[in-house]
């Protein structure tokens, strides 16, 4: 029997380097070829996972996507992701593709074969054959757009996260959608991007915004931005990296604002802000994040200025598994010592520490420099 998965050039041929590539894909659900854009990151491995992104409107949006995505992933914001992007340009292809009954609002014969096309071949085929991690987000502009909010009408949605640009809405979609986020258990992200100037399109979608934004729901995670100098077209480039920052706000490094508004200001023990961060990445992202020196550096700086030992500790030991080949977590475990009053386990830490490699701003003189202060108070 004839594979439903047919390409042109097979996937499996890719280089890892590879980085954009546009594919034929033969589409049983269509019964048509459709054009098809993927890009992987550069150090794609097979012992990672990562999340996925569908492009809608691939001609516009594709390259926009990849560009913001090589950008926030290069400076840890984000993590590398797969990209997908379907082309829709040529013969008015969206218009089909994402058409919607005038009266009752739900897609149309073709609409629903395009909605298999995505959810039953195209994402199934890069599920099974890449290491794709549960995160999936949806892209789409206009008509595409609002194609994306069928994927919220199955119990739980196909998507985990939705960039939703200039909506053309179907009717009843401005009430369809608030009831279906409410309804949803599952954590979602929500971004509807509009430009300034008002349209026939712009009542439904203000409506919609009202009601997304009196839902009270902890796992409803909802943005809106309203680009006033921007018009129906201009749009379409506003936004993707304001989205991006706001999805996976938890996924970036700790910055200096959450570090004096949040770590100092809690009452909870400081480790404990770490392990929950790392706990929510896992939990929305479907993956563990190697953990950041930079947000090891912040949480140290916070338990020393918050006098915080036991957390000094739990850190000590954190940085001993994640930096076993520096000094690092020796050297804390040294400091959390001296503050608990044991000058003789601090001695021999400290000595231990002078023995590995060094990291960031801590350098074996650093660690000779506790070692003679110790010998000197203590006269080791």
């Amino acid at each position: 029997m004839k594979s439903i998965f047919v390409f042109i050039i097979s996937l499996m041929c890719l280089g890892l380097n590879a980085q954009v590539t546009q594919e034929i894909f033969e589409s049983f659900k269509l019964q048509e070829r459709r054009d098809v854009k993927y890009y992987f990151p550069e150090d794609y491995t097979k012992e990672n996972k990562y999340p996925l992104i569908v492009v809608l409107d691939a001609e516009y949006l594709f390259d926009n996507v990849v560009a913001n995505a090589k950008f926030y992933s290069t400076f840890h914001r984000m993590p590398e992701a797969i990209i997908v992007g379907i082309n829709q340009s040529k013969n008015d292809l969206r218009w089909e593709d994402c058409d919607y009954d005038e009266v009752n609002g739900l897609p149309t014969e073709k609409g629903r074969n395009f909605y298999e096309f995505l959810g039953m071949e195209l994402i199934p085929y890069l599920e099974t054959n890449y290491n794709i991690a549960p995160f999936k987000m949806f892209i789409g502009y206009d008509i595409t757009a609002n194609f994306g909010n069928f994927f919220l009408f199955p119990e739980n949605s196909f998507f985990d996260a939705y960039v939703s640009i200039s909506p053309t809405l179907a009717p009843e979609m401005e009430n369809r959608v608030p009831s279906r986020l409410e309804a949803m258990e599952k954590p979602l992200f929500y971004h509807l991007i509009v430009e300034g100037e008002m349209n026939e399109d712009k009542p439904a979608i203000l409506a919609m915004d009202k009601a997304i934004k009196a839902i009270k729901k902890e796992s409803l995670h909802y943005f809106f931005d309203e680009f006033k100098e921007a018009d129906e077209i201009s749009i379409a480039t506003y936004g993707i990296g304001k989205a991006f920052d706001n999805v996976f706000k938890m996924f970036r490094p700790i910055s200096p604002k959450e570090y004096k508004e949040k770590i100092l200001v809690s009452e909870e023990p400081v480790y404990t802000y770490l392990e929950n961060k790392y706990a929510m990445i896992e939990e929305l992202f479907g993956f563990k994040k190697t953990m950041e020196l930079n947000d090891i550096m912040a949480i140290y700086a916070a338990s020393k200025k918050k006098e915080d030992s036991e957390s000094l500790k739990l850190l000590s030991s954190l940085c001993k598994k994640e930096f076993k080949d520096t000094m690092l977590g020796f050297y804390f475990e040294g400091e959390y010592y001296e503050e608990i009053g044991q000058p003789k386990k601090a001695l021999k830490t400290f000595e231990k520490a002078f023995g590995m490699d060094e990291i960031d701003f801590l350098t074996k003189d650093m660690a000779l420099d506790k070692i003679d202060a110790l010998k000197a108070d203590f006269g080791f």
